[in-house]
């Protein structure tokens, strides 16, 4: 396992990095070109200063990877070195116009987030159960590879290996595309009336959620990989225009309706895999304190395992409606045991 670690980059992605490493008595030190963010950043993970780090991890913003690979590499010429950037072909490009052999650079692009930014926004547990790409190239040595693996594994995510191009073909379908999707519809809000705006629930909140990240991080993210993205930009232009044409035709309405929701269906699980199908019961308690600690007292009381729980309360409303997804078995057991101490319970629905 990686000795001690220098994290150039002390925004979300690097300071949850550091968080995690010093968590486990890992060496960590925080660089920032901030005063302010390096500060912080040191604070939170321990301020430890490093002579000769095992592993040079940088993640900054696209655009300062040339100056900051020719600074630490003059410093450290046998270390290893990793990036986090939201793209891959052309951080490699970047190194083999530098003085870093190309031997001792692994690319890589963790896939967690927020859409908060900065170390005041970081999260030692970001990583958990994420998955993490790797993009070696022939040059890769196994060594510096086998190290930045174990460092991946140590943080709870699991290391995937692509080639470079078809990473950033993938990350523009499901990263970069719902991103500018989320803020252009966030965009249309402009001029909306105050009124209608209140009237907003969960799905106009859900699909936007993402619309609130840092421009100045995405405008280089999808500036960089202009290419992938415009085909998908394309494509939902020509679907946009074919719902326009289908305003007066329900049937083919229907057609595109269901064919974003068989396409939903194929994002997996949680833990990756088939998504599952989940149960929900609906229950309606008093808008008083201790309810919603309640109903999780008796699930833990039952063995249920609740898979995700929305509530729905609308300001002065003397209840509130609160939906538990379970899988079929834990649903109709959590509804029989809830109804039969006197909780309002609805029928369960899929």
């Amino acid at each position: 396992m990686v000795g001690s670690v220098r994290i150039v980059g002390a925004g979300l992605i690097g300071t949850s990095i550091g968080l995690a490493l010093s968590a486990k008595n890992i060496p960590v030190e925080m660089v920032d070109i901030d005063p302010a963010s390096q500060a912080l950043a040191q604070d939170l993970t321990g301020g430890v200063r490093i002579a000769n780090p095992d592993l040079i991890i940088v993640a900054t913003p696209l655009k300062a990877l040339s100056v900051v690979i020719e600074e630490q590499y003059a410093l450290n010429p046998n270390s290893t070195f990793m990036d986090v950037t939201s793209v891959k072909t052309e951080p490699i490009a970047v190194v083999e116009a530098s003085k870093l052999p190309l031997r001792q650079f692994i690319p890589t692009h963790p896939m967690a987030g927020r859409e908060v930014g900065g170390a005041h926004s970081a999260r030692a547990d970001l990583f958990l159960s994420r998955s993490w790409i790797i993009t070696p190239t022939a040059q890769s040595d196994p060594a510096a590879l086998a190290m930045v693996g174990e460092l991946i594994t140590s943080l709870g995510a699991t290391a995937v290996e692509l080639e470079p191009g078809a990473h950033d073909a993938a990350v523009a379908q499901i990263s970069h595309l719902p991103q500018i999707v989320a803020s252009l519809l966030a965009s249309s809000l402009h001029g909306a009336p105050e009124q209608w705006l209140e009237l907003a629930g969960a799905g106009l909140r859900d699909t936007t959620r993402i619309a609130h990240s840092d421009a100045n991080l995405w405008k280089e993210i999808i500036a960089s990989n202009a290419d992938q993205i415009k085909g998908l930009l394309l494509n939902l232009h020509s679907d946009l225009e074919k719902m326009i044409a289908s305003l007066n035709d329900q049937e083919k309405i229907a057609a595109m309706i269901n064919r974003g929701r068989d396409g939903r269906a194929l994002i997996p699980g949680k833990h990756g895999g088939k998504a599952r199908e989940y149960t929900f019961v609906p229950i309606v308690i008093d808008d008083k304190p201790g309810q919603l600690g309640a109903i999780f007292n008796e699930c833990a009381a039952m063995s249920v395992n609740v898979e995700d729980l929305t509530i729905e309360h609308s300001p002065g409303q003397l209840n509130a409606l609160i939906t538990v997804a379970l899988s079929d078995d834990d649903a109709i057991k959590l509804s029989n045991h809830l109804s039969a101490i006197g909780w309002n319970v609805h029928p369960i629905r899929k």
